[in-house]
């Protein structure tokens, strides 16, 4: 199944009121970031157990590791949760940018080194949402 089939598929998986959420920020997000690698990650490791909710990434980078190791990773990462949506905001070198630049202005959500987290989207201000990632993309490069 190609990687947007697997996209669409997830998304209408989630219960309505969750799945037209993640579809308007996967459709701002496309929007942001045309044409950029999707990622569809479904939260098995190899031999196929669960570690983690599924999630949709965009966009591509090369993380380094602690061991000098690396790997090709998403840039902007969504997913669903039982508490609401996390959007993942990969590969910033500074993990206080984030909570100090948006965590006053975004709204309700948690915000951490690379996760904004928050129960709906009604909750955040979109444009500043965007903004962030638009930010970190451009710190990224």
């Amino acid at each position: 199944m190609e990687i947007t089939d697997q996209i669409k598929s997830y998304i209408a998986s989630l219960p309505a009121a969750k799945s037209i959420e993640m579809q308007a920020l996967h459709d701002s997000i496309s929007e942001i970031m045309p044409g950029c690698k999707l990622w569809y990650l479904d939260g098995k490791d190899e031999s196929g157990k669960v570690v983690s909710n599924p999630n949709i990434g965009y966009g591509s980078q090369i993380m380094k590791y602690a061991d000098g190791k690396t790997k090709e990773f998403y840039q902007i990462g969504i997913s669903a949760n039982t508490s609401g949506i996390s959007v993942y905001i990969m590969g910033l070198a500074d993990k206080n940018y984030l909570p100090l630049t948006y965590g006053k202005t975004i709204g309700k959500a948690s915000v951490t080194g690379y996760c904004i987290k928050f129960k709906k989207l009604g909750d955040i201000n979109l444009e500043i949402l965007k903004g962030a990632i638009l930010e970190a993309i451009h710190l990224n490069k």
